[in-house]
């Protein structure tokens, strides 16, 4: 319930994408989550903010209830590579999302591994999914990849996004 006091909406402006930007540049993990829910709400909606050097440990998403593990993108500002990998780990497909085109976002099915590298400076991504958050069931890894904050992890984020550059 909402007091008399509080505004009816929560705006996406570029004073809040700016505003997470500079907090996921101060970041260790170069990237910082701005949610619109609350951890018990159904649905998850939130910013994801991410810059050049940020690890995203490739990972799936899986619910007890069938179709439930979808993740939908959407590119608000700068550019994201995503990655699809299969269960060895191998990259079989890339997609540019960038906020000046041609492709802004895309949903994913439930049960793909992925990943994600910052393709510019202040990356903004609206992300919806399945909720309740459940921190210790959200992600399953593969197993194969480095954790987050080793320099193995940074090397890989490196070659990741160099695919990215390649002709």
């Amino acid at each position: 319930m909402h007091s008399a006091t509080d505004d009816p909406i929560r705006r996406l402006d570029q004073t809040l994408f700016d505003a997470v930007a500079a907090q996921a540049r101060q970041s260790p993990r170069r990237r910082l989550n701005h949610n619109l829910h609350a951890e018990t709400d159904q649905v998850q909606r939130f910013l994801n903010v991410l810059q050049p050097g940020t690890y995203v440990r490739p990972h799936r998403h899986l619910r007890a209830e069938v179709g439930a593990g979808f993740e939908c993108f959407v590119v608000l500002q700068g550019a994201i590579g995503l990655l699809l990998l299969d269960a060895r780990g191998e990259v079989q497909r890339r997609e540019r999302l960038d906020a000046a085109g041609p492709l802004h976002g895309l949903q994913l099915i439930e049960g793909q591994f992925h990943t994600l590298v910052a393709l510019s400076s202040d990356a903004v991504m609206f992300e919806i999914k399945q909720g309740p958050y459940n921190p210790a069931a959200d992600k399953d890894f593969l197993p194969q990849f480095p954790a987050e904050g080793t320099p193995e992890a940074a090397a890989q984020e490196r070659a990741w996004r160099a695919l990215f550059t390649e002709p």
